[in-house]
């Protein structure tokens, strides 16, 4: 097979043109070329007018050495690289104690799933419900304003990616091509195919649900265990070895390994792992609001002409600006076609994220609109400790709560009030998604006035790179807070723990990943680590 990249086509292109610019790009006959498969798939926008699909496709042919030959200057064109996965070991008959992941989030899944195909059969500790059950409490909050602390957005199977756009793309470095392990086990679970060419891959909640569960069930199939509702609430050290697990119900677990798949909002987790004296270090996140806008207004600013066409879908952006008090203000974890929700996991406070179904068709867009901040900011600056980013959450998120009535509404300002410093007092065109409502308010006391004033200073300039993005009646919803975890669980090249052997950080909660993608594909390093330390130890 070769790989041939930067074929371009017209939007509208016939399915017959495809194979038609592979013969005239390689200048063969078409019976030279015995088949093709579409490895990449993704858009030229930047001339909106004329739009232009950019393939990446592996080719199968007669006489790939005689083409090669040929067209030895077309730097696109290169023999198809082995991407396919390669199991690192193989579980012994006689292993003395099994893997324990604690963390069924994206991480934690490809950990576990990993691990079981290799036959560890690893027991799975979550502290949330099931996925089916922690979607009717996460709906019980949006709707009816009832929190259970256990059972959320946060917490639960799949974490927090289960209730996001559950996008697979990511800009992260992955030579060993884990990342096509990751989307090959979801398609297996029944995500859609198209998954595995489109640029910008995403799945929904919705079908989240089912590829999770389906997942769950593959790792119980191969010997593995998932217990819900196990909060591990200690660990046992001893020499600095890690040597079980503690759960709140007072059982205890035997276990020389352990996976931490936590996730960014384990917060009591990270307080007993630093009263435990597991070396983390505090680290740099992001604070801000969500901004809504019509759909519309993002898909002709993005696509043009080419607005509403379903090959396309619902447009998305990517903004950042460099304000003048030296704070980056720029979009995060944008939700086309989405809602705000609510995502909170502890009581008396307002947290939102964004949210997209598969079919992205809601009338509005949203974003995270946020200000990088780091330790220097935390209550206490530098020295404040470890767990100052953790305190700086819980102050904004109790603020949030309070400003937007005590009821876990979400405090909402207009743009245009917001730009002006005045406060809103009712809605304009762009109706608001978040639920279990907004209230609206002046959102300058929620967040410190370095973040504000950058904020101000941003949308302006992004409203030159989409028009209307500064417009009057776009809503934002305060406050933004979980962008990733502000703790480092730090891990040694080894991926265990720096001074606790045995202990594997992982994924998003340790600070190794941002977003369901890198998240898995961390799972899949740290599973690899955990199997070879098994074999070393136990022979």
């Amino acid at each position: 097979m070769l790989r041939l990249n930067e074929l371009k086509l017209p939007l509208e292109h016939p399915p017959e043109a495809l194979r038609a610019a592979i013969l005239q790009r390689l200048k063969i006959k078409s019976d030279e070329l015995l088949g093709f498969t579409i490895f990449k798939r993704s858009h030229d926008a930047r001339k909106k007018n004329n739009l232009l699909l950019i393939y990446s496709l592996d080719v199968e042919l007669r006489d790939e050495a005689a083409v090669l030959q040929r067209c030895g200057d077309d730097r696109h064109l290169m023999p198809t690289p082995d991407m396919a996965y390669h199991f690192v070991a193989q579980a012994p008959a006689n292993l003395a104690h099994r893997p324990v992941v604690v963390g069924f989030g994206p991480c934690g899944i490809f950990a576990a799933l990993v691990l079981a195909q290799m036959g560890f059969r690893p027991i799975v500790l979550e502290r949330g419900k099931a996925v089916r059950e922690r979607t009717k409490d996460t709906w019980g909050l949006w709707r009816k304003g009832e929190l259970n602390p256990e059972s959320n957005v946060q917490f639960g199977e799949g974490g927090a990616g289960t209730f996001s756009d559950g996008k697979l793309y990511s800009q992260i470095k992955d030579p060993k091509h884990y990342g096509r392990k990751v989307i090959a086990e979801f398609i297996k679970a029944g995500a859609p195919e198209e998954i595995a060419y489109i640029a910008k891959p995403h799945i929904g909640t919705f079908r989240l649900v089912g590829v999770v569960e389906t997942m769950r069930h593959e790792i119980e199939r191969l010997g593995g265990e998932v217990r819900f509702q196990q909060r591990v609430s200690d660990v046992l050290i001893e020499n600095g070895h890690i040597r079980g697990v503690t759960l709140a119900s007072g059982e205890s677990l035997r276990s020389d390994h352990v996976i931490l798949a936590l996730g960014h909002s384990a917060r009591d987790t990270f307080e007993m792992l630093h009263a435990r004296g597991v070396f983390m270090e505090a680290k740099p996140f992001s604070i801000g609001f969500r901004i809504e806008h019509p759909q519309s207004l993002i898909d002709r600013a993005r696509l043009g002409v080419n607005a509403g066409n379903k090959l396309l879908g619902a447009a998305d952006y990517k903004l950042v600006h460099h304000a003048r008090n030296g704070r980056a203000v720029y979009s995060f974890c944008m939700c086309p076609g989405g809602t705000v929700v609510a995502a909170t996991s502890e009581e008396g406070r307002v947290v939102t994220n964004g949210m997209s179904q598969y079919s992205r068709d809601e009338r509005n867009a949203n974003a995270g609109m946020v200000v990088g901040i780091t330790p220097a900011d935390y209550p206490g600056g530098i020295a404040g400790g470890v767990l100052a980013g953790v305190e700086l959450q819980r102050q904004l998120e109790s603020r949030a709560y309070a400003l937007g009535g005590g009821t876990y509404a979400a405090p909402a300002q207009l743009v245009g009030d917001f730009l002006q410093g005045v406060a809103s007092s009712d809605v304009g065109s762009v109706e608001p998604s978040y639920k279990p409502g907004v209230h609206w308010t002046d959102l300058q006391p929620s967040l410190p006035d370095y973040a504000i004033n950058a904020m101000r200073e941003a949308l302006p300039e992004f409203d030159k790179q989409i028009k209307g993005f500064a417009m009057r009646d776009a809503v934002l919803t305060g406050v933004e807070t979980r962008t990733s975890s502000p703790i480092r669980i730090t891990r040694g090249e080894d991926m265990q723990s720096l001074n606790v052997k045995g202990l594997f950080p992982a994924g998003e909660g340790a600070g190794y990943a941002g977003g369901i993608l890198s998240a898995g594909v961390d799972g899949i390093r740290v599973a690899e680590a955990v199997a070879r330390n098994m074999l070393s130890t136990s022979r």
